[in-house]
């Protein structure tokens, strides 16, 4: 049986009651560390579960997989995700090969960003597309996720922007003379990603958004230290998030009074939110 299990967004102790069952009695435990990142090391893992964990880096889960799934139809192995299961199609595509292959497969779901980007104060089900931000670089700015945003906004609905993370990425010389040293991982900050998109508003000018919408930055979500803030973009701009990971909201024109309360709560400056809420939105204080 393949094990694929969500560890949830904190800690070690994260992980579900039925997912650690599952762990403790696999012959193999594999961790993704590509997708996410968990507040805690591999060592705490271990610590935690009583079993050795072995990293499963991009290479080994899109080009090697059957390493993972070797006599998967005999023996329990447990694939570890940060957050749920189905967060990314790579675990999609190990879920497919594992049934090509006639290997049955158990999935133990737990909390994602997708559902906890609740803790905002902002209704799920008024979330329209989730987008995903990367890393621009000087001949690579790539504005796609421009469109979908427009089209939530077209429909007053908030859209959640997931940040781009860097692990064991290659430069172009280490990439093309094949040597295996790998970059210092990044992870893109709320800061960041409010740069780029207001770098690609200015570029498009559609009014998707603009320095004065209203959005909540985030950090570290299910963590004790967790950061929620909210405020236009020109303001997240100049808040410290602290450590990853970062995610970032923008709050669609469909906002409920309760939404609101709860934005005053977050605020960065209250007296420019209300202003916000009423000038653009209308709600008043």
């Amino acid at each position: 049986m393949l094990y694929v299990i969500g560890l949830g967004l904190g800690d070690e102790r994260d992980i579900t009651v039925k997912g650690l069952e599952a762990v403790k009695g696999s012959e193999r435990v594999y961790l993704e560390s590509y997708t996410s990142i968990l507040m805690v090391n591999k060592e705490k893992l271990e610590e935690f579960y009583g079993k050795k964990v072995i990293v499963a880096h991009r290479e080994t889960v899109e080009s090697q997989s059957d390493d993972i799934l070797k006599d998967a139809d005999k023996v329990d192995v447990s694939f570890l995700v940060v957050g749920d299961p189905f967060g990314a199609t790579t675990h999609t595509d190990l879920v497919i090969r594992a049934h090509e292959l006639g290997i049955k497969v158990k999935v133990v779901h737990n909390a994602s960003i997708m559902n906890a980007v609740g803790a905002t104060g902002l209704q799920l089900y008024s979330f329209g597309q989730t987008i995903s931000v990367v890393f621009f670089t000087e001949t690579w700015r790539p504005d796609s996720f421009y469109d979908r945003i427009k089209e939530n906004t077209t429909l007053g609905l908030h859209t959640l922007c997931l940040l781009d993370i860097k692990v064991r990425e290659q430069s172009i010389e280490n990439l093309m003379r094949n040597r295996p040293i790998y970059e210092p991982p990044r992870y893109m900050t709320v800061n960041q990603a409010v740069e780029q998109l207001l770098e690609v508003e200015t570029k498009r000018g559609e009014k998707a958004y603009t320095a004065d919408t209203l959005a909540v930055g985030v950090s570290r979500v299910g963590s004790n230290d967790q950061i929620i803030k909210a405020g236009t973009l020109e303001q997240l701009v100049g808040v410290d998030f602290g450590a990853p990971l970062h995610s970032l909201v923008l709050v669609g024109h469909r906002l409920h009074l309760l939404e609101a309360e709860i934005l005053r709560e977050n605020a960065v400056d209250l007296e420019r939110l209300n202003f916000v809420l009423k000038h653009d939105y209308n709600i008043d204080k």
